[in-house]
């Protein structure tokens, strides 16, 4: 089967990113989809943006990459502008929506956040009838495939990885590479099965969490000087948004 590395909110998060580069390339996966949010809340926005450039195949568009790619008031954009500058910032503006294959007979989509944009938000809890708009044909999505929906959806976002069953469909959160929020190990899924093939078979989505040096990370977090530093180190530490349980 082919296997292919699926990873989203990187966040600015350099040792997070290497640990889950690393374990990728243990695994031999050579196809990386990254599924937005590179910058924002964390350090090293321009030293993401290289490395993810070089590592991925495919890069789509999140609610950070949107926020960051126009001028904004708030600080931690305009800091985030200064170290990314006009060359990475015009990457990211460019960044497509969402991206489809097949994988073992089943048509699969993947977006940040849901097929209505970037800044809507679809957790685990959320009611059924939210749930099922992830497989919703949109303007954003337009469909490679005529107008069928998919059978697999993939997402970030809400940095918190799970999967869930809707009959013969399938969702799946892949968690969060540099700013994971449900624990504090850096989350990224491995999709397994055969690649652009049409013919029913099995395929396997696999949840994989990785340790990395979170002290290191906020030591770069201090070096920086960036906004929101206090609010940024509880989340690395605890695992929980702003450190709340």
């Amino acid at each position: 089967m082919d296997k292919i590395a699926i990873i989203s909110d990187i966040h600015g998060n350099i040792p997070a990113l290497n640990a889950v580069l690393d374990d990728i390339k243990e695994k031999k996966i050579k196809k990386i989809i990254c599924l937005g949010d590179l910058a924002g809340k964390g350090p090293n926005p321009a030293e993401v943006v290289d490395i993810i450039r070089a590592e991925c195949s495919s890069v789509l568009m999140g609610n950070w990459d949107m926020m960051i790619a126009k001028e904004n008031e708030f600080e931690m954009v305009k800091w985030a502008r200064e170290k990314l500058g006009e060359e990475r910032l015009d990457y990211i503006r460019n960044l497509p929506f969402s991206a489809e294959f097949y994988i073992s007979g089943r048509l699969t989509r993947l977006f940040h956040a849901s097929p209505q944009g970037v800044f809507n938000r679809v957790h685990s809890n959320s009611s059924s009838e939210k749930l099922l708009g992830l497989f919703d044909n949109t303007e954003n999505t337009g469909s490679s495939f005529s107008e069928q929906k998919p059978d697999i959806i993939g997402y970030g976002d809400i940095h918190g990885a799970y999967i869930k069953y809707f009959d013969d469909k399938v969702i799946f959160n892949v968690g969060s590479v540099g700013n994971p929020l449900d624990m504090t190990l850096a989350s990224y899924v491995i999709l397994e099965g055969k690649y652009n093939g049409r013919e029913n078979k099995g395929f396997q989505i696999n949840f994989i969490r990785v340790p990395y040096d979170v002290e290191l990370a906020i030591k770069l977090a201090k070096e920086s000087n960036m906004p929101e530093i206090d609010a940024y180190i509880n989340e690395l530490k605890t695992g929980r948004y702003r450190g709340r349980k």
